[in-house]
Protein backbone atom coordinates (compact mmCIF):
# COMPACT_ATOMS: atom_id res chain seq x y z
CA UNK A 1 0.00 0.00 0.00
CA UNK A 2 2.91 2.17 0.41
CA UNK A 3 3.82 1.93 -2.82
CA UNK A 4 0.73 3.21 -4.07
CA UNK A 5 -0.41 5.63 -1.20
CA UNK A 6 0.27 8.84 -3.19
CA UNK A 7 -2.20 7.72 -5.84
CA UNK A 8 -4.82 6.62 -3.63
CA UNK A 9 -4.54 9.07 -1.07
CA UNK A 10 -7.01 11.64 -2.47
CA UNK A 11 -9.70 8.65 -2.89
CA UNK A 12 -8.96 7.35 0.41
CA UNK A 13 -9.71 10.82 1.27
CA UNK A 14 -13.13 10.68 -0.16
CA UNK A 15 -14.55 7.70 1.42
CA UNK A 16 -13.74 8.88 4.86
CA UNK A 17 -16.37 11.64 5.12
CA UNK A 18 -18.56 14.07 3.11
CA UNK A 19 -17.31 16.59 5.35
CA UNK A 20 -13.95 19.25 4.72
CA UNK A 21 -11.65 20.48 7.23
CA UNK A 22 -10.98 23.93 6.41
CA UNK A 23 -7.11 24.25 5.38
CA UNK A 24 -5.51 28.04 4.90
CA UNK A 25 -3.22 28.69 2.55
CA UNK A 26 -1.47 31.83 0.54
CA UNK A 27 -3.96 33.71 -1.12
CA UNK A 28 -0.85 35.29 -3.09
CA UNK A 29 2.08 33.71 -4.44
CA UNK A 30 5.39 32.91 -1.73
CA UNK A 31 8.44 34.35 -2.89
CA UNK A 32 11.49 32.33 -1.95
CA UNK A 33 15.15 33.04 -2.82
CA UNK A 34 17.53 30.53 -4.85
CA UNK A 35 19.42 28.65 -2.02
CA UNK A 36 17.36 29.67 0.93
CA UNK A 37 14.62 27.80 2.95
CA UNK A 38 11.04 28.56 2.22
CA UNK A 39 8.09 27.96 4.45
CA UNK A 40 4.48 26.75 2.19
CA UNK A 41 2.37 27.57 5.15
CA UNK A 42 -1.14 24.70 5.20
CA UNK A 43 -2.51 25.08 8.30
CA UNK A 44 -5.88 23.46 9.30
CA UNK A 45 -8.41 23.70 12.71
CA UNK A 46 -7.66 20.68 14.85
CA UNK A 47 -11.16 20.82 16.65
CA UNK A 48 -14.37 18.45 16.14
CA UNK A 49 -13.52 14.50 16.44
CA UNK A 50 -9.37 15.57 15.64
CA UNK A 51 -7.15 12.44 16.50
CA UNK A 52 -3.42 12.63 16.26
CA UNK A 53 -2.63 9.61 15.23
CA UNK A 54 -5.26 9.45 11.85
CA UNK A 55 -3.67 12.36 11.05
CA UNK A 56 -2.60 12.38 7.15
CA UNK A 57 -0.63 15.00 5.42
CA UNK A 58 0.30 14.63 2.01
CA UNK A 59 2.02 17.46 -0.20
CA UNK A 60 2.75 16.85 -4.03
CA UNK A 61 2.97 18.88 -7.03
CA UNK A 62 -0.26 19.95 -8.46
CA UNK A 63 0.90 19.68 -12.23
CA UNK A 64 2.78 16.57 -12.35
CA UNK A 65 1.45 14.97 -8.87
CA UNK A 66 4.49 14.00 -7.67
CA UNK A 67 5.46 13.62 -3.91
CA UNK A 68 7.07 16.29 -2.28
CA UNK A 69 6.47 14.38 1.06
CA UNK A 70 3.80 12.03 3.44
CA UNK A 71 2.90 11.60 6.52
CA UNK A 72 0.70 8.64 7.95
CA UNK A 73 0.98 6.43 11.37
CA UNK A 74 2.40 9.11 13.10
CA UNK A 75 5.83 9.18 10.68
CA UNK A 76 7.12 10.43 7.63
CA UNK A 77 6.93 8.54 4.69
CA UNK A 78 9.37 9.25 1.95
CA UNK A 79 9.68 5.66 0.26
CA UNK A 80 7.83 7.72 -2.82
CA UNK A 81 8.90 10.94 -2.19
CA UNK A 82 10.39 12.52 -5.62
CA UNK A 83 14.09 12.14 -5.93
CA UNK A 84 14.50 16.32 -6.38
CA UNK A 85 13.42 16.54 -2.94
CA UNK A 86 15.46 14.01 -0.88
CA UNK A 87 16.41 15.37 2.76
CA UNK A 88 14.99 18.80 1.65
CA UNK A 89 11.72 18.59 3.10
CA UNK A 90 10.14 18.27 7.01
CA UNK A 91 6.91 18.90 8.58
CA UNK A 92 6.60 20.89 11.97
CA UNK A 93 5.71 17.73 13.84
CA UNK A 94 5.12 19.49 17.69
CA UNK A 95 2.90 21.69 15.48
CA UNK A 96 0.73 18.93 13.97
CA UNK A 97 -1.57 18.79 17.09
CA UNK A 98 -2.07 22.67 16.63
CA UNK A 99 -2.72 22.61 13.09
CA UNK A 100 0.29 23.08 11.51
CA UNK A 101 0.79 21.05 8.77
CA UNK A 102 3.06 23.44 6.67
CA UNK A 103 6.09 22.29 4.97
CA UNK A 104 9.75 23.63 5.43
CA UNK A 105 11.56 23.49 2.09
CA UNK A 106 15.24 23.76 1.76
CA UNK A 107 17.59 24.70 -0.53
CA UNK A 108 14.62 26.20 -2.69
CA UNK A 109 16.38 25.57 -6.43
CA UNK A 110 15.08 27.22 -9.67
CA UNK A 111 12.67 23.91 -10.54
CA UNK A 112 10.94 24.26 -7.29
CA UNK A 113 8.78 26.76 -8.93
CA UNK A 114 5.25 26.33 -9.43
CA UNK A 115 2.05 24.85 -7.69
CA UNK A 116 2.33 22.88 -4.51
CA UNK A 117 -0.73 21.22 -3.28
CA UNK A 118 -1.12 19.90 0.71
CA UNK A 119 -3.94 17.65 1.50
CA UNK A 120 -4.65 17.04 5.25
CA UNK A 121 -6.91 14.29 6.25
CA UNK A 122 -8.24 13.30 10.28
CA UNK A 123 -11.62 11.54 9.80
CA UNK A 124 -12.34 14.70 7.51
CA UNK A 125 -10.35 16.12 4.68
CA UNK A 126 -9.30 19.12 2.64
CA UNK A 127 -6.96 19.98 -0.06
CA UNK A 128 -5.71 23.31 -0.98
CA UNK A 129 -2.91 24.47 -3.70
CA UNK A 130 -0.25 27.28 -3.55
CA UNK A 131 2.16 28.92 -6.02
CA UNK A 132 5.93 28.85 -5.10
CA UNK A 133 7.64 31.22 -7.01
CA UNK A 134 11.57 31.55 -7.00
CA UNK A 135 13.53 34.36 -7.33
CA UNK A 136 17.53 34.88 -7.55
CA UNK A 137 18.66 38.89 -7.95
CA UNK A 138 21.37 39.39 -10.28
CA UNK A 139 24.82 40.76 -10.14
CA UNK A 140 25.50 44.50 -10.10
CA UNK A 141 25.44 45.09 -14.14
CA UNK A 142 28.87 46.23 -16.23
CA UNK A 143 28.75 48.58 -19.08
CA UNK A 144 31.46 48.03 -21.43
CA UNK A 145 32.58 49.64 -24.98
CA UNK A 146 34.13 48.30 -27.72
CA UNK A 147 36.30 49.73 -29.47
CA UNK A 148 37.39 52.09 -26.88
CA UNK A 149 40.18 53.81 -28.21
CA UNK A 150 41.24 55.94 -31.88
CA UNK A 151 37.28 56.85 -32.04
CA UNK A 152 36.39 59.45 -34.18
CA UNK A 153 32.81 61.22 -34.76
CA UNK A 154 30.72 59.47 -36.72
CA UNK A 155 32.04 55.87 -35.86
CA UNK A 156 29.41 52.90 -34.53
CA UNK A 157 30.83 51.46 -30.75
CA UNK A 158 28.79 48.66 -28.88
CA UNK A 159 27.93 49.22 -25.67
CA UNK A 160 27.69 45.83 -23.63
CA UNK A 161 25.70 45.72 -20.55
CA UNK A 162 26.19 42.23 -18.41
CA UNK A 163 24.79 40.75 -15.50
CA UNK A 164 24.73 37.23 -14.27
CA UNK A 165 22.96 34.60 -11.75
CA UNK A 166 19.22 36.21 -11.89
CA UNK A 167 15.79 34.54 -12.45
CA UNK A 168 13.48 34.88 -13.40
CA UNK A 169 14.66 36.17 -16.99
CA UNK A 170 15.71 40.28 -16.51
CA UNK A 171 14.35 43.14 -18.07
CA UNK A 172 17.07 45.37 -19.33
CA UNK A 173 16.24 48.98 -20.65
CA UNK A 174 19.05 51.40 -22.12
CA UNK A 175 18.70 55.39 -21.95
CA UNK A 176 20.59 58.07 -23.09
CA UNK A 177 21.73 61.49 -20.79
CA UNK A 178 17.96 63.22 -21.10
CA UNK A 179 16.42 60.09 -19.59
CA UNK A 180 15.11 59.39 -23.39
CA UNK A 181 14.79 54.85 -23.52
CA UNK A 182 16.51 53.80 -26.23
CA UNK A 183 14.93 50.70 -28.26
CA UNK A 184 16.63 50.74 -31.78
CA UNK A 185 19.99 49.14 -32.25
CA UNK A 186 19.26 46.84 -29.47
CA UNK A 187 20.17 42.90 -28.83
CA UNK A 188 19.35 41.09 -25.73
CA UNK A 189 20.44 37.24 -24.78
CA UNK A 190 19.47 35.90 -21.76
CA UNK A 191 21.23 32.09 -21.03
CA UNK A 192 20.54 29.52 -18.20
CA UNK A 193 22.92 27.52 -16.43
CA UNK A 194 22.77 24.27 -14.88
CA UNK A 195 21.09 25.46 -11.91
CA UNK A 196 18.86 27.73 -13.59
CA UNK A 197 19.94 30.91 -13.35
CA UNK A 198 20.34 33.34 -15.90
CA UNK A 199 23.19 35.48 -17.20
CA UNK A 200 21.81 38.09 -19.15
CA UNK A 201 24.02 40.24 -22.31
CA UNK A 202 22.78 43.35 -23.94
CA UNK A 203 24.49 45.13 -26.80
CA UNK A 204 23.38 48.55 -27.96
CA UNK A 205 25.33 50.25 -31.22
CA UNK A 206 25.60 54.51 -30.78
CA UNK A 207 27.09 56.86 -33.27
CA UNK A 208 30.25 58.55 -31.54
CA UNK A 209 29.42 61.77 -30.12
CA UNK A 210 31.92 63.09 -27.99
CA UNK A 211 30.91 63.70 -23.86
CA UNK A 212 27.74 61.28 -24.14
CA UNK A 213 26.43 59.27 -21.77
CA UNK A 214 24.44 56.09 -22.06
CA UNK A 215 22.57 54.12 -19.03
CA UNK A 216 21.74 50.60 -18.94
CA UNK A 217 18.63 49.48 -16.25
CA UNK A 218 18.34 45.98 -15.43
CA UNK A 219 15.55 44.80 -13.17
CA UNK A 220 14.00 42.08 -11.59
CA UNK A 221 10.68 42.11 -11.01
CA UNK A 222 9.77 39.43 -9.00
CA UNK A 223 12.11 40.75 -6.22
CA UNK A 224 11.66 44.51 -7.36
CA UNK A 225 15.05 45.08 -7.50
CA UNK A 226 17.27 47.39 -10.48
CA UNK A 227 20.65 47.74 -10.89
CA UNK A 228 22.09 50.32 -13.07
CA UNK A 229 25.12 51.15 -14.84
CA UNK A 230 26.48 53.89 -16.85
CA UNK A 231 29.63 54.86 -19.97
CA UNK A 232 29.99 58.26 -20.89
CA UNK A 233 31.94 58.73 -24.51
CA UNK A 234 34.25 61.64 -23.33
CA UNK A 235 36.11 63.84 -25.76
CA UNK A 236 39.38 62.30 -24.79
CA UNK A 237 38.79 59.79 -26.28
CA UNK A 238 38.16 60.74 -29.73
CA UNK A 239 40.33 61.21 -32.59
CA UNK A 240 39.92 63.95 -35.23
CA UNK A 241 39.13 62.55 -38.35
CA UNK A 242 42.19 62.13 -40.85
CA UNK A 243 41.08 64.10 -43.79
CA UNK A 244 39.81 66.98 -40.74
CA UNK A 245 43.59 67.01 -39.21
CA UNK A 246 45.27 67.68 -42.82
CA UNK A 247 42.69 70.35 -43.80
CA UNK A 248 43.44 71.78 -39.89
CA UNK A 249 47.13 71.84 -40.74
CA UNK A 250 46.64 73.57 -44.37
CA UNK A 251 44.74 76.27 -42.75
CA UNK A 252 47.52 77.20 -40.23
CA UNK A 253 50.54 76.97 -42.96
CA UNK A 254 48.18 78.80 -44.97
CA UNK A 255 47.57 81.58 -42.16
CA UNK A 256 51.35 81.56 -41.29
CA UNK A 257 52.51 82.07 -45.23
CA UNK A 258 49.90 84.57 -45.20
CA UNK A 259 51.34 86.43 -41.93
CA UNK A 260 55.11 86.39 -43.20
CA UNK A 261 53.93 87.83 -46.82
CA UNK A 262 51.53 90.59 -44.89
CA UNK A 263 54.87 90.98 -42.87
CA UNK A 264 57.05 91.71 -45.60
CA UNK A 265 54.74 93.91 -47.20
CA UNK A 266 54.68 95.92 -44.87
CA UNK A 267 58.68 96.11 -44.06
CA UNK A 268 59.01 97.41 -47.48
CA UNK A 269 56.25 99.67 -47.44
CA UNK A 270 57.72 100.64 -44.07
CA UNK A 271 61.27 100.80 -46.17
CA UNK A 272 59.84 102.85 -49.27
CA UNK A 273 58.72 105.53 -46.83
CA UNK A 274 61.92 106.16 -45.35
CA UNK A 275 63.51 106.19 -48.87
CA UNK A 276 61.27 108.77 -49.74
CA UNK A 277 61.17 111.47 -46.14
CA UNK A 278 64.83 110.92 -46.85
CA UNK A 279 64.92 112.28 -50.60
CA UNK A 280 62.41 115.34 -49.73
CA UNK A 281 64.75 116.56 -46.97
CA UNK A 282 67.59 116.56 -48.60
CA UNK A 283 65.51 118.37 -51.58
CA UNK A 284 64.20 120.91 -48.86
CA UNK A 285 68.49 121.29 -47.24
CA UNK A 286 69.34 122.17 -50.90
CA UNK A 287 66.89 124.67 -51.68
CA UNK A 288 68.23 126.19 -48.35
CA UNK A 289 70.87 125.72 -49.45
CA UNK A 290 70.50 127.87 -52.88
CA UNK A 291 69.15 130.69 -51.15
Amino acid sequence: MMDLFPLLFPMLLTLQSSAFLELQVPEVPVVALFGQDAILNCSFDPTGAFNLSDLNVFWQLTDTKRTVHSFWADRDQLADQAEGFANRTSLFHTQLSSGNASLLLRNVQISDDGSFTCFVSSGTYNSASMLLQVAAPYSKPVVTMEPNSNLRPGDYVSLSCAAYGGFPMAEVLWQDAGGRNLTDNVTTSQVANEEGLFSVRSVLQVMVEPQSTYMCRLSNSLLREEGHASVTISGQGVAFPTVALWVTVGLAVCLLALLVALALVCRRKIKESCEEEKQVRFLDVVTTLSC
